[in-house]
């Protein structure tokens, strides 16, 4: 098996018809093993039966179906776990994304990449101030915190080799992370201007309702990536700066009722003082915390806080 196309699905009856097809035609031309497997997460149409139905057409289409919705993370996550190809590429099953970018992402992966992503460079044209300064905004936020530096995060279409991708645990809104995530491992990750088509089937599942779960997950991935191996020293950090204030507040209270300035009643120096001490030494005892769930973390699974790339004898 050397591809695996990888097609959450959710509410798209209008538009798996002439998606199985344009697959089938595109793949098909491609001389090479492939799978389909479209996972249905828990549409209230008649999405599965549509599957089903080309299941019976397309011999590579496999169909998992979720008993509720669970999100187009878990889908994808899903589905990459039943890959068996050498090469994984996801995409919308919504048409937006072009089947025919998948050959173009694929020689680009063979040029010695592990991820390529997909840029809908030409997106949002029409609406500058509602949908394409958001859009940049966002993904630039993502590329300064993640060091990983992609126009377009959001689009699914995406090409990895498939070592990259397995290990990965995926959930909230992570599934657009995972080229950072393929980054800090030493992956090389680059990007592919591909073709956008607004829907013509169906309504769009995204919305300004997903901003904030996104940007709280990346600041999660963030903290995971820089401070897993070490919670103590971000949370330690933090809890010694608080600390310190605290001991610096009380100390200039002492001084301004010695010297006759202030007395403790008349300033907020001793609550400021009280509550960064305890707000510092609750922030290391996190750290401490952290540092146990870590070491249980790795210990139980036999896990290392390290990849390797070769070894010789």
């Amino acid at each position: 098996m050397k591809l695996s196309i990888i097609l959450p699905v959710y509410n798209e009856s209008g538009n798996i018809r002439p998606l199985i097809e344009r697959l089938s035609q595109v793949l098909g031309g491609m001389e090479v093993g492939y799978e389909i497997i479209a996972v249905d997460d828990g549409s209230t149409d008649d999405s599965y039966e549509q599957l089903v139905n080309w299941s019976s057409i397309e011999p590579a289409l496999k169909i998992v179906r979720f008993k509720v919705n669970a999100g187009q993370t878990a889908a994808l996550s899903a589905g990459i776990e039943r890959a068996r190809g050498e090469t994984i590429v996801t995409i919308d099953s919504d048409l937006e994304n072009d089947p025919a970018d998948i050959p173009r992402l694929l020689v680009k992966l063979d040029e010695g990449y592990d991820v390529v992503s997909g840029w809908r460079k030409d997106r949002w044209q029409g609406a500058w101030m509602t949908r394409k300064l958001p859009s940049m905004t966002a993904n630039w936020i993502i590329s300064k915190l993640s060091g990983v530096h992609l126009h377009d995060y959001g689009c699914t279409l995406k090409a990895y080799r498939a070592d990259v991708v397995k290990g990965v645990r995926l959930y909230g809104e992570m599934h657009r992370f995972i080229p950072a995530y393929a980054a800090w491992q030493g992956g090389a990750v680059t990007e592919l201007p591909v073709n956008h088509t607004p829907r013509v089937y169906g309504t769009s599942k995204y919305g300004f309702g997903r901003v904030p779960r996104v940007l709280l997950d990346l600041v999660v991935l963030v903290f995971l990536h820089r401070y897993m191996n070490r919670p103590m020293h971000f949370f330690g950090s933090w809890g010694l700066l608080s600390f310190s204030l605290g001991i610096l507040a009380g100390v200039a209270a002492i001084l301004l009722r010695l010297l006759n300035i202030k007395h403790f009643v008349e300033t907020p120096l001793p609550i400021f003082s009280a509550l960064f001490i305890i707000v510092g030494v609750q922030l290391i005892f996190f750290g401490i915390i952290a540092e146990m769930i870590m070491r249980t973390y790795y210990e139980s699974q036999g896990r290392r806080p390290y990849v390797i790339s070769e070894e010789s004898r």
